[in-house]
């Protein structure tokens, strides 16, 4: 993605990348230019994004995306819309019933802005060459089994480009990051207390700070960076092994609820539903779960399971809108290197209204 994360040259760049923008966008886009800056925007005029399943939690993805003034946007779904499609999604209706989702949505995101270029691709993912990735800035997978998640985060890998997956399930969900490597900069006023460069946490490390006077206010900017780890290795990885037992107490059940749930998926090759049977392997496959991350066996919770296994074929838009305009909010910070990114895993429960973000991946045991 172009641009600089200096602040010191960011006027430079920005007069550059100012010539790219018309006037007309300049206008429109009035509002968000003077929050994040002329460069930022430009970054995003020239992102290229790529969404995968057009289902409730895509619209509002795509929605946010598109009304920031992204340069393209292709959907790729190889389905056709059902009548259980129309409940949440907001880009079809009843007349679109057997047309394949991303032809079907794509004239109504096109209309949202104009001036962002709209595709839609009807092939299935499985079937795209690992060269298909390379062209995409950002790849966001809806909605998926995880072994579809695994094959597109490889890919993504390989080209260097972020990836995002989440997905919805009734009243719960999760967002996924794994940006590589990400250096955004943070702007705040500066304090009495000098900014320590190195490393911050066990993930983002601050790499440089500079500093502009404006009137009477002295402003820092802090270049900060992210090192994330593949989903595969997420897969595999505890909470933070620092972690006493009382925070360990505090984490939701939908954590352990979630990944159970991608491994039910990998046994069965379905979503859980509400029969006797199901609700005991699930119950086997989280208890199994909670203890691979080294969770407290108190969140393996029966009333928790059920509503969880009752949610877990549904589609809700208020909980699609929350996921979806994080998702897309974080993408938008990720393209203007702007903002503190989600690392590397958020969870949803909207029946007790938490959403935290834990960072999954393999750590030593100091």
């Amino acid at each position: 993605m172009p641009g600089s994360d200096d602040p010191a040259g960011a006027t430079a760049t920005a007069m550059a990348t100012s010539q790219a923008i018309s006037a007309d966008e300049v206008a429109l886009y009035d509002r968000q230019i003077r929050l994040w800056g002329m460069e930022a925007q430009a970054r995003m005029r020239n992102a290229n994004i790529l969404i995968i399943n057009m289902r409730a939690l895509a619209n509002e993805v795509a929605k946010n995306l598109v009304l920031a003034g992204i340069g393209s946007l292709t959907i790729l779904d190889p389905d056709v819309v059902e009548e259980d499609d129309l409940g949440a999604q907001f880009f079809i209706s009843e007349e679109h019933v057997g047309i394949n989702r991303a032809k079907a949505a794509v004239p109504a995101i096109q209309r949202l802005n104009p001036r962002v270029l709209v595709h839609a691709d009807t092939e299935r993912i499985q079937d795209k060459p690992v060269e298909f990735f390379k062209n995409f800035d950002i790849v966001i997978a809806t909605d998926m089994d995880l072994d579809s998640m695994l094959l597109i985060n490889d890919a993504t890998r390989k080209w260097n480009i972020g990836f995002y997956a989440g997905a919805t399930y009734g009243l719960y969900g999760f967002i996924f990051a794994d940006l590589i490597s990400h250096s955004f900069v943070i702007k705040r006023i500066r304090s009495n207390v000098k900014t320590q460069i190195g490393r911050e946490t066990r993930t983002r490390s601050v790499i440089s700070t500079t500093e502009k006077k404006e009137g009477d206010t002295i402003w820092e900017f802090v270049t900060k960076q992210e090192i994330y780890c593949p989903l595969s290795e997420a897969i595999r990885s505890e909470v933070d092994n620092k972690w006493r037992p009382r925070k360990r107490k505090m984490v939701p059940s939908v954590l352990p609820g979630i990944k159970a749930l991608w491994k039910f998926q990998q046994k069965l090759g379905r979503l859980p539903e509400s029969t006797r049977e199901d609700f005991a392997e699930f119950t086997k496959i989280m208890t199994e779960v909670d203890k691979e991350l080294a969770l407290p066996e108190e969140l393996v919770k029966a009333e928790f399971i059920r509503q969880f296994v009752e949610n877990a074929t549904a589609e809700l838009s208020p909980v699609a809108a929350v996921l979806g305009g994080l998702l897309a909010q974080d993408a938008i910070n990720t393209l203007g290197k702007m903002e503190q990114p989600i690392q590397n895993l958020l969870v949803f429960d909207g029946d007790i209204s938490v959403a935290p973000i834990v960072v999954l991946a393999l750590q030593s045991e100091d």
